[in-house]
């Protein structure tokens, strides 16, 4: 085969360049820009959800959504222009009640649009779920519960763990990287100093923590401090782990504030489906469903500056009754959209989008 290869290249033929074949059907209209990308994406699933998706998406669903929403946006413009244009018509804007009827309902099918990319870009990219906390507190026996299997190294002996341990984990359809870290605690040893700094480098770049705590020991001053460090804006969940040792029952609370605690035991696995199904929920997976869209980061990017425009639009409207800049952002809002499947994009665009694509699909 490679003899062949090298023989029909030296005759003219070259080979086929990365994502080449889904352009090509791009440009003869065979598919549209979301379609095309399904097909790398179906090719990359990871789960059976993910696969279901990308599938549903190459069959066009996705695209359907965003025609239509492109299609009642450009109805809207033509009534909305038509008025500006034959102002003899006196068309009010307001009085009548149809445009801003009409674009509400855009609005709210983008938005429901958007939150539903959002949770399936989470299919598609996996999330990163971090394990912290003092050392001793029990990650790595949490982390072998999750996984089903003895990944971590567990003994009584604190700071046993020194690197970051990462392992995949099914959540209902939702790959989940698991990340075990080294114990938080200021020391002198160099080697446990690196581990560490590796698990806060961890802890910032995760989608979601896991605050591990010893309920031998109840909170203490440390938590406190090691509580208030980590990034603001992450959403983390407090793990009341070792309940066998105090006679615990499992449960799941939510305080005052909106934070959730578990109370579980990772030795002898009581409480471990209590924390599955708040991660479920805490994760968006209970959502995850057949109307899923296994978006990407520049869908999310389009439907995010359609959803801007149509507020600034309502604003125009309702604020100072302006047609003229209504049109203007219902305009962005058609064009924003239309990256999505490609009727609409920068030059830079295609380039970009099948280099990522395995060689010839």
């Amino acid at each position: 085969m490679t003899w062949l290869l090298k023989r029909v290249c030296e005759l003219g033929a070259r080979l086929a360049r990365p994502g080449e074949f889904s352009e090509r059907a791009f440009l003869n209209d065979k598919l549209d820009l979301a379609q095309a990308e399904a097909v790398a994406d179906l090719i990359a699933a990871s789960s059976d959800a993910a696969a279901r998706s990308a599938l549903s998406s190459l069959q066009g669903a996705f695209s359907h959504e965003i025609n239509t929403l492109v299609e009642s946006l450009t109805l809207l413009r033509l009534y909305v222009e038509a008025a500006i244009d034959f102002p003899e018509e006196e068309i009010d804007f307001l009085g009548d009640g149809v445009v801003l009827a009409k674009l509400l309902l855009i609005v709210d099918a983008v938005n429901e649009l958007c939150l539903r990319a959002k949770q399936g870009a989470r299919l598609r990219d996996g999330i990163r779920l971090v394990i912290a906390g003092q050392p001793n507190a029990g990650k790595s026996s949490l982390l072998n519960a999750l996984t089903r299997q003895d990944t971590a190294i567990v003994t009584d002996i604190a700071g046993t763990t020194r690197d970051v341990l990462r392992e995949e984990i099914d959540l209902n359809g939702l790959p989940v990287q698991v990340l075990d870290t080294a114990g938080l605690r200021e020391t002198d040893d160099p080697v446990e100093r690196i581990g560490v700094q590796r698990a806060w480098d961890a802890i910032s770049k995760a989608d979601h923590a896991l605050f591990l705590l010893d309920s031998r020991k109840g909170w203490t001053a440390e938590d406190s401090r090691l509580r208030a460090l980590l990034p603001a804006g992450l959403p983390v969940t407090l793990v009341w782990n070792k309940q066998d040792a105090i006679n615990g029952l499992p449960d799941v609370r939510q305080d005052e504030d909106g934070e959730t605690s578990v109370y579980l035991s990772a030795k002898t696995g009581v409480g471990l489906d209590g924390l599955r199904q708040h991660l479920m929920t805490a994760l968006g997976v209970q959502h995850l469903g057949e109307g899923t869209i296994l978006a990407r980061a520049r869908h999310i990017d389009a439907l995010t500056r359609a959803q801007e425009a149509l507020a600034r639009g309502q604003h125009q409207l309702l604020t100072y009754n302006a047609g003229d800049l209504l049109a203007e952002e219902l305009r962005i809002a058609q064009e924003s959209l239309g990256e999505i499947t490609g009727t609409f994009r920068a030059d830079d665009l295609l380039g970009r989008i099948f280099r990522e694509f395995c060689i010839g699909k």
